[in-house]
């Protein structure tokens, strides 16, 4: 997205690090590598920097399910598009996303979660929400919105997710689908936004085609209609998806790593063995 969004009087320039979830499930919709080349290209025109491709997994309590591995993104897509407005190519990120209704052993720093950027987790319980809220290690807590909610928001778990930085997500290609799913997707989103006040939240798509996605300024138009204020509309599809790109950066170092590395300074030094030139070095301050 270039330029800037004029709202109120007031022109506030949103930047690119969005997040479109585009789906790719085992047992549902599957995009062939024609259709996923389609869907990255338009995100990229669109003026979106960073994607993330979708694995849906649903375990069964009956027996146990391995974890699907992602595939290679130079599998997927031959030469990623440049960005709109940008000199840089669309980032493609690995998310999985599982659809659980009871609590099982969960160690998000697993083997088998390690191969994924991002990692959601769906509940279909309150219980399971409940606990994902205040305990689990996920980056991003999804939201139904196919389908009528099966228990009420409170205000405790919730807070709790925020408070540890999780986000919750709301998507709306559904919405674009069916008469149906559109009344039940604006239900529950504005149930949630009725107790998360708008914050910790991101819009999303979970596009199965290029023609169901948006562009940010639509998706900040659809996010007042969700109950989003204008502003974190538009920190919906901005700085908090850059939150969650932090935060799952951060959970899978074990809470996160402090490192150090050569200023630019210091790098001039080392490799001109030399001091800085005069225009890179720090002014003088005269002492008494």
């Amino acid at each position: 997205m270039r330029g800037s969004c004029y709202t109120g009087g007031i022109a506030t320039k949103i930047k690119n690090t969005l997040e479109e979830m585009v789906d790719k499930t085992q047992s549902g919709f599957i995009p062939g590598r024609s259709g996923l080349q389609r869907l990255v290209e338009t995100a990229a025109h669109l003026g979106f920097s960073t994607v993330a491709i979708n694995y849906v997994f649903e375990p069964t309590t009956k027996e146990k399910q391995e974890v699907p591995s992602p595939v290679p993104i130079s599998e997927l897509i031959g030469q990623l598009p440049v960005v709109q407005g940008r000199s840089h190519p669309i980032k493609v990120l690995n998310r999985l996303t599982m659809v659980m209704s009871e609590a099982s052993p969960f160690r998000s720093y697993a083997t088998e979660f390690r191969a994924f950027d991002l990692l959601a987790i769906q509940p279909t319980t309150e219980k399971l929400f409940h606990t994902i809220c205040m305990e689990w290690d996920v980056d991003i807590i999804c939201i139904s919105m196919t389908e009528k909610l099966p228990f009420f928001f409170k205000r405790a778990p919730i807070n709790g997710a925020i408070d540890r930085g999780v986000v919750f997500e709301v998507s709306y290609a559904s919405a674009l689908r069916d008469s149906t799913m559109r009344r039940y997707t604006i239900a529950n989103a504005v149930c949630l936004m009725e107790s998360c006040k708008g914050k910790n939240v991101i819009v999303s798509s979970a596009a199965e085609k290029a023609l169901e996605l948006r562009g940010p300024y639509d998706i900040i138009n659809l996010g007042t209609l969700f109950g989003l204020s204008d502003a974190d509309s538009k920190e919906a599809v901005s700085s908090t998806c850059r939150a969650v790109l932090l935060h799952a950066e951060t959970r899978k170092t074990a809470s996160g790593i402090v490192y150090t590395r050569n200023s630019q300074q210091e790098a001039l030094q080392d490799s001109d063995g030399s001091e800085a030139p005069a225009a890179k070095r720090p002014k003088p301050t005269d002492r008494d």
